[in-house]
């Protein structure tokens, strides 16, 4: 197969922790081509989706003392290829989040795509539809109590209830913005004035589940079943378990409440053409679906001798069909 992958500067991307190097390893490994590119290098020409394409050699990173090892240069390029999308089998979309414009525009020019020709990883369709926030609410029967509101008194009634809840901002990413409400926090009135503009822009709080200190479980989910799970525990004082924040990483199983979790959520993701994803659980409530670029594979291939690239790229394989 042609693999080509949409993501941020490759050399801003960690081999040993990011998820895309490890999707373009396990592919290179299985024998097919691997190119990259970036949103910014999109275009429609004749109507249809085009990108200046990078063939990428990669030199797979190795497990050395618990910890993955990269080689100093562990990526050579080929000059770029202005090459029409549909000439790829599939085109995996991994630009990491914020959803700005600049992004929803690129899914735009993906939408362009003959699916009949090329499989897009995830939908453009999807991805647009399904912020990581608000799509959560679909699932709010195994969600803890959640609202999304701009209003200070409505804020104020839902935490003063809760007692305690945690405010996510909804375009927000890596665990950036997300603040602990105490309602007697004498600066509780300014976090939210802050935090919804004064009013003008809508934030999602949750109640506050004390099984946060225990860890924040990621799931990773391939065509709507679980595949593998790592626990990230907050570290410090640090209330978050956000790897991008700290967070430590710890081997842990799929209970059987989270394998519930995943048989609510699966079929909607199947439905939403969102085959690879990332299920945030803590306490067993859902608190997070993560659409644009779903990471933790490095991190779960590591403590449980997997390999969950491959497994993506061998669904990948069947679910292309043959010329």
């Amino acid at each position: 197969m042609k693999l080509a992958f949409i993501i941020d500067p490759i050399s801003r991307l960690d081999p040993g922790h990011d998820t895309s190097v490890a999707l373009m390893e396990a592919a290179q490994t299985l024998g097919h081509e691997v190119w990259i590119t970036q949103v910014h290098q999109l275009s429609v020409i004749g109507g249809t989706a085009w990108a200046t394409l990078q063939k990428v050699r990669l030199t797979p990173v190795k497990l050395a003392n618990g910890r993955w090892v990269s080689d100093p240069n562990w990526y050579q390029l080929s000059d770029g290829v202005l090459t029409c999308l549909e000439d790829m089998d599939a085109v995996f979309m991994r630009t990491d989040p914020p959803v700005t414009m600049r992004y929803l525009y690129a899914t735009y020019i993906l939408e362009l795509i003959n699916p009949a020709k090329t499989l897009v990883i995830n939908s453009p369709q999807g991805l647009r539809e399904a912020n990581e926030k608000m799509y959560t609410l679909q699932f709010h029967q195994v969600m803890p109590e959640t609202i999304v509101s701009q209003d200070k008194s409505i804020i104020r009634q839902f935490v003063e209830e809760k007692k305690f809840a945690v405010l996510k901002p909804l375009g927000g990413k890596a665990g950036e913005g997300i603040l602990f409400l105490d309602p007697s926090d004498r600066n509780f009135n300014s976090i939210i004035e802050v935090s919804t503009q004064h009013g003008r822009e809508p934030v999602m709080i949750q109640q506050y589940l004390p099984e946060a200190k225990d860890g924040d479980k990621r799931i990773i989910m391939l065509n709507g079943e679980p595949i593998g799970a790592v626990n990230r525990v907050p570290t410090g004082s640090e209330f978050r378990g956000n790897m991008a924040v700290g967070g430590k990483v710890e081997k842990t199983n799929i209970t059987e409440r989270e394998r519930e979790i995943c048989a609510a959520v699966g079929p909607k993701l199947r439905d939403n053409g969102l085959y690879f994803v990332g299920l945030d659980v803590i306490g067993g409530y859902l608190t997070e679906v993560n659409v644009t670029s779903p990471t933790g594979i490095r991190e779960i291939d590591r403590l449980n001798n997997t390999n969950l690239g491959k497994q993506v790229i061998q669904w990948l394989e069947k679910a292309i069909p043959s010329p």
